[in-house]
């Protein structure tokens, strides 16, 4: 039996080289009377954003661009007053999940008011907020399709999901030629990002079958075209490709949710600020080892689309899970030793990942003691 579900995609995708330049259509259609451009320092001093700008020559706009990585509560509120001072009526979010993640609750607290901790405690409930844009300039993250959003509490040093379909973007523009200036580093971490978020939206508990087609296809796209992205970040053919996987396991985990990986990369982005899509990449094979028990064929699934052959499910998925690993080295991503995480910390970074409101999804239940375990055996490999 299929069980009932439901399948919401409140967003209008466009996807395609040299579509940044369908954003004055959009525009012309919504017809604000002020925009805020949601980005990052280091993205406005890119000739990446100045594309953007030419789109924008005939409006009135203004740009905030103090979004971090790992977005904080504190950037979401100053995004929010600077959109309510500017009477601003329309968003643009440009650049990584950062900016996008944060551009949904910037727009939440805009139109409707609040703090952001009182979303992250749903004392409040969401019922409107402004329309944006998403335009990604990184493979990574999917949050252009999805409708939650991942905001540090600085106090309490945790990651929080702020989620509805009224956070979801009105349209996105996925133009693969964005990412073409990319560094490896970068088109790495994102990339890894992305098979993660594909493997874990085909696999939780709470998964259905458009989010395991979707997230399934991801795994092809994203296997077997990151390498070349990375070490060739001209070839626009792969940077397409990679962009695809990313946009497909964006709809499946958000259709479906991520699991025990996300819940101990946010741990870890909590307390040491670690990079969202490196952390994925360290702890992803060492979880799926753990689940490995029940989901052999599942991961045998996922190890075929990576082009392993094979009659044996659990052979065929043990040896995806190793491919896995040495696809993360061979585009130059570290280990999780080199991530300089205090072994004294895994007791409480264990705590948090199972407080992780996607511990219930992990395909295999799991708790603080196996959270530990496995923070320790990444440590020692």
């Amino acid at each position: 039996m299929i069980k009932p579900f439901e399948f919401l995609l409140p967003t209008k995708i466009i996807f395609g080289r040299g579509e940044l330049k369908s954003l004055k259509e959009e525009l012309k259609e919504k017809n604000p009377k002020k925009i805020m451009v949601v980005t990052d320092p280091n993205l406005r001093n890119l000739e990446v954003f100045k594309k953007l700008l030419e789109q924008l020559e005939n409006f009135d706009y203004v740009v905030f661009d103090e979004i971090e990585p790992n977005p904080k509560d504190y950037n979401v509120e100053k995004g929010a007053k600077c959109a309510v001072d500017e009477k601003v009526d329309l968003i643009i979010a440009f650049g990584g999940g950062s900016p996008i993640d944060a551009t949904k609750v910037i727009s939440l607290i805009a139109a409707q008011g609040g703090s952001v901790k009182e979303y992250m405690q749903k004392k409040i409930e969401i019922e409107k907020a402004l329309p944006f844009i998403a335009i990604p300039t990184t493979a990574g993250t999917g949050s252009e399709v999805t409708f939650s959003s991942v905001i540090t509490d600085t106090e309490e040093k945790f990651k929080y999901t702020i989620k509805s379909p009224l956070i979801a973007a009105d349209v996105a523009i996925i133009d693969p030629e964005l990412t073409l200036s990319l560094p490896k580093s970068i088109t790495a971490t994102t990339g890894m990002d992305a098979l993660t978020h594909a493997i874990e939206g085909y696999t939780a508990l709470c998964t259905e079958p458009i989010a395991e087609s979707v997230g399934l296809t991801a795994v092809s796209y994203i296997t077997k075209h990151l390498e070349e992205a990375v070490e060739n970040g001209d070839n626009i053919e792969a940077r397409e490709n990679v962009m695809m996987g990313s946009l497909l396991a964006g709809l499946s985990f958000s259709h479906s949710d991520v699991a025990a990986v996300h819940c101990m990369a946010e741990a870890l982005g909590s307390i040491y600020d670690s990079p969202h899509g490196t952390c994925n990449s360290v702890l992803l094979p060492y979880v799926m080892e753990y689940n490995l028990p029940e989901t052999t064929d599942k991961y045998a699934s996922i190890a075929r689309e990576m082009g392993i052959e094979g009659e044996d499910n659990l052979e065929v998925a043990n040896k995806g899970i190793e491919k896995i690993k040495k696809l993360s080295k061979s585009i130059g991503l570290p280990d999780f030793k080199s991530l300089n995480i205090n072994p004294d910390d895994f007791e409480k970074l264990s705590e948090m990942s199972e407080k992780n409101g996607s511990t219930p999804s992990n395909p295999r239940a799991i708790n603080k003691e196996q959270y530990l375990e496995i923070f320790k055996k990444a440590y020692k490999e």
